[in-house]
Order: C-alpha cells, then sequence, then structure tokens
C-alpha cells in the first residue's frame, strides 16, 4: 500500500462505530478525500490535534481513486485557534467550509480554490470582518457551481460607472439609464451592488483595512442571498446558523460606531 503526504485542511468528522471516525480532508494534492481514521478515540492518540476543526496539516496516508481513504499520520499541524475558539468566528468558519465541499465533487484536484479557502481562514484567523470575509469568499466561489453573474459593466451599454442594479434577465448589472429594460430587477442597494463588484476580483492580499456600514452589510447578505437562492440553490445548516446569529443584538459588533466606507 504506497503512502502519500499532502497538505490538508479538515472539513469535518464524524464517529464510526465506537473507536473509529470518518474524516473529511481538503487536500492541496488530491482534492476532497474521505479518510478512516482507526483508533482515533484512543487516549493520547497522536492524530488527535491533527483531526480537530480548523486545522491544517501534512497528512500521509494511503489514498484510493475509489472508496475510503487511509490516515496514517500528520506532521506540520497548524490550528485556527481563534476560530476554534470564538462561537461567532466558528459559525463563518464552518459556512465557508461547508460551501467549498458543496462546490467541487471529491477526489478534484483544485489547489486554486484549497489555496484560496486557506487564505479566507486566516482572515478570520486574523480578525478580519468575518462578514465581508464570507461575503468574498461567496462571490468568487459561485463560478464553481457555474455561476459568473456580470458585474463590472453594465449588461447593455457596457457603462462601468454610476448606479446599478441586477438583472436576472440579463445576468448581470443595469446602469440607471436602462433599470427601465428590467422591471423586475432586484431592486438592490446600490452601495451595496458597489461593493459586490469591488469584492468580485479583490485578492485578500489587496484587503488593508475593511470598514462598511451595518446597513450596507445588510444589503450586501440581501443580494448574494437572492443570488445564491437563484442560481445555486443550497440550503446549509450553518448558513441557517448565520442567519440566525444576525438577529442576537449587538453580539457580534465590536462597536456601535458607523464608520466610513473604504477599504
Amino acid at each position: 500500500m504506497e503512502v502519500t503526504e499532502t497538505k490538508g485542511l479538515i472539513l469535518f468528522s464524524r464517529d464510526h462505530k465506537e473507536k473509529d471516525k470518518l474524516v473529511k480532508i481538503f487536500t492541496e494534492s488530491y482534492g476532497k478525500q474521505m479518510f478512516f481514521v482507526k483508533n482515533a478515540h484512543r487516549k493520547n492518540n497522536p492524530l488527535t490535534p491533527a483531526l480537530m476543526n480548523f486545522t491544517e496539516a501534512v497528512y500521509f496516508g494511503a489514498i484510493h481513486p475509489e472508496g475510503l481513504s487511509f490516515l496514517n499520520g500528520a506532521k506540520e499541524v497548524q490550528p485556527f485557534r481563534a476560530i476554534q475558539q470564538d462561537i461567532f468566528l466558528t459559525a463563518y468558519g464552518t459556512y465557508l467550509l461547508n460551501l467549498v465541499d458543496a462546490a467541487i465533487e471529491d477526489r478534484v484536484y483544485d489547489p486554486h480554490l484549497y489555496d484560496f479557502t486557506r487564505q479566507a481562514l486566516t482572515q478570520l484567523e486574523q480578525g478580519r470582518d468575518p462578514e465581508i470575509i464570507t461575503n468574498i469568499f461567496e462571490l468568487q466561489l459561485l463560478q464553481r457551481f457555474g455561476v459568473t453573474p456580470q458585474l463590472d459593466h453594465c449588461s447593455i451599454c457596457g457603462r462601468q460607472e454610476g448606479v446599478f442594479d441586477y438583472s436576472s434577465k440579463y445576468g448581470g448589472v443595469l446602469c440607471e439609464r436602462h433599470f427601465d429594460q428590467d422591471l423586475h430587477r432586484y431592486h438592490a442597494d446600490p452601495k451595496a451592488i458597489y461593493f459586490a463588484r469591488l469584492f468580485q476580483n479583490i485578492s485578500f492580499e489587496q484587503i488593508n483595512r475593511i470598514e462598511v456600514k451595518p446597513a450596507t452589510k445588510e444589503g450586501l447578505r440581501h443580494f448574494l442571498d437572492a443570488l445564491y437562492d437563484e442560481y445555486v440553490g443550497l440550503h446549509l445548516k450553518s448558513k441557517r446558523f448565520l442567519d440566525q446569529m444576525q438577529n442576537w443584538s449587538g453580539i457580534l459588533r465590536k462597536d456601535s460606531e458607523t464608520p466610513d466606507e473604504n477599504l
């Protein structure tokens, strides 16, 4: 049995019988793989730290083209401790990983998505605004679901500046000169559309400071929910939990100020 090694991010794990675990890992080299871990619940098992949620490590074991793979060990274990220890960051991180799990099939080699996911978790770990990191992740992940909304310019005239709204009819944004071409457009918050256009192509490395007013965040949330409902149709438990968290007054905000919007 050939043993290989690869970097990986824990997606989730579940108990299997009394002593074992099934652990799904998004590997850098082999895509998503379901691993069988024998005696995972054994006391003082050296693999335990590497099997915790929100952990990146170099894993080694037998990776099979079909069925379960087998995990033998791990090294260079790097936990995302802030995410592990904060219920709210855990909720955001869980949603991001659930999206990844839904976006591509198992065993699909996708190192770009692996790196993008690791970067998003790192941003959460470093204290960046989790709502905005999630918005960026959702927008750029749409292409993995086969969805490429045109946000760069008006879908009719190509205009790039001004006020825009999204049109399902045209599969992209319309400038205000052409709002009358689709009476059933989203009627989204113009500021939300502005940030969605920005976030569609931005890299995490380009973000120095993110400050978005709560009202605009709410508009972004409504816009992205509408896009996902229309084009993707996912109904994740982790997303429902995030929606419920928004109703927990005052807890998610680090302060009550409404700063200027800038990056």
